[in-house]
């Protein structure tokens, strides 16, 4: 018997603290899995993480791991060392610091990475920025290349930072970014911050093919989705190529969302511009402001479990669970896993018993080049990095 452990959406939002009566869709509960879902095995390759954001893996084995407090580690043969880097102008409070990063894709002959941190002068907050980086060849060290884009919105108590870079099958580089806590900026087209963001990834300017790439804004030629109101996962599907986020709801309503070009995803908490406070009671897909607002493919309901980070299992080796989706929770301590039907519909959410509440906060989830999962924990007390593969 299929244990439910989170009740699918009503479609009475009197539920959701207060929201609107927009009509939501209806999602699939959370289960124990069916024993055909197979079982996981999971190793932890190392600890003494401080709070582990993301990872990128080396062409011959190594794993950097960025860690929030301004780290940059190096797991390789089972040691961890630190990566010496400047990075004394990471703003580090709350939900910022240094954050999501990516390898170049050229990294076999560049040696370059993409950083997301909260950048500081004088000790003041200036903005999000994405980083170019140039890991030295005997990796004890990085230096920085260049600012590949400044100027996404700040908040100095670091609420609502974002921040996560994933390559698209295309090469664009795709950025999610969050709203930092500001009523307004999720709607406004002007600013980068709860958005995703499409760019080239040696330049920063926006693509060619970008939904509003005719605006006079050189910020929302860059805009490939907005309406969000905090995305920390971006996962691309084997295969089709479709964008899946991973999106913090306030004490409702965490988000899966299906990512469309020039979409709206509907969360504004300045109600229309009329609110200034940062009213977190409005629905996270607002329907009734926004009736083409892109409804989610899945949510948590009347609780949050904090969504971090998402990625796609990929590969014969994960057998009935080849293609689905992993998102993993940091206040719900937990990794969910959804199958989903070819146009990317929820047919199943479960939650294997290896991940329910044993790991503590979970971050990051990537896809390892060896077809292994790999995990980061944030609790900020000797974290871990998992590896995770079928049992």
């Amino acid at each position: 018997m299929r244990l439910t452990v989170l009740v699918a959406l009503s479609l009475l939002a009197a539920g959701c603290s207060g929201a609107s009566s927009a009509p939501v869709q209806s999602v699939p509960p959370v289960s124990t899995p069916a024993a055909t879902s197979g079982k996981f095995k999971v190793e932890t390759l190392t600890s003494g993480l401080d709070h582990g954001w993301d990872m990128g893996f080396l062409p011959d084995g190594g794993i950097l791991v960025t860690q929030r407090p301004g780290k940059l580690a190096l797991l390789r043969n089972g040691q961890l060392s630190e990566v010496k880097a400047d990075f004394s102008d990471v703003l580090v409070n709350g939900e910022g610091g240094l954050m999501g990063m990516v390898l170049s894709s050229d990294f076999a002959t560049s040696r370059e990475f993409i950083t997301c941190q909260t950048h500081k002068e004088n000790g003041n907050a200036v903005d999000i920025r994405l980083v170019t980086w140039h890991l030295a060849d005997d990796e004890a060290s990085a230096a920085k290349v260049h600012d590949l884009l400044t100027g996404l919105p700040v908040n100095p108590s670091g609420r609502h930072s974002g921040c996560r870079p994933t390559f698209a099958p295309d090469g664009a580089l795709l950025v999610g970014t969050g709203d930092t806590a500001r009523s307004t900026i999720s709607q406004d087209r002007h600013s980068l911050g709860g958005k995703v963001l499409r760019i080239d990834a040696k330049t920063g300017n926006p693509l060619p093919d970008n939904p509003f790439i005719t605006s006079a804004d050189p910020n929302e030629q860059r805009i490939y989705t907005y309406g969000h109101r905090n995305i920390q996962g971006v996962a691309i599907r084997p295969g089709s190529g479709q964008i899946v986020t991973a999106e913090h709801g306030p004490a409702f309503d965490d988000e899966v969302n299906l990512i469309k070009p020039g979409a709206n995803y509907g969360w504004d908490p300045s109600k229309g511009g009329t609110d200034s406070s940062y009213d977190e009671s409005v629905p996270m897909t607002d329907l009734k402001r926004f009736p083409d607002a892109v409804s989610p493919l899945w949510t948590s309901g009347k609780i949050t479990e904090a969504i971090s980070g998402d990625a796609f299992l990929a590969g014969p080796q994960w057998g009935p669970n080849d293609g689905a989706l992993v998102v993993v929770a940091l206040k719900g301590q937990k990794l969910l896993l959804y199958h989903l039907d070819p146009a990317g519909k929820v047919l199943d959410v479960t939650l294997p018993p290896e991940f329910n509440d044993k790991y503590g906060r979970l971050r990051a989830p990537r896809m390892g080049p060896d077809g292994a999962l790999y995990v980061t924990t944030d609790d900020g007390t000797n974290d871990k990095l998992l590896r995770v593969t079928p049992a």
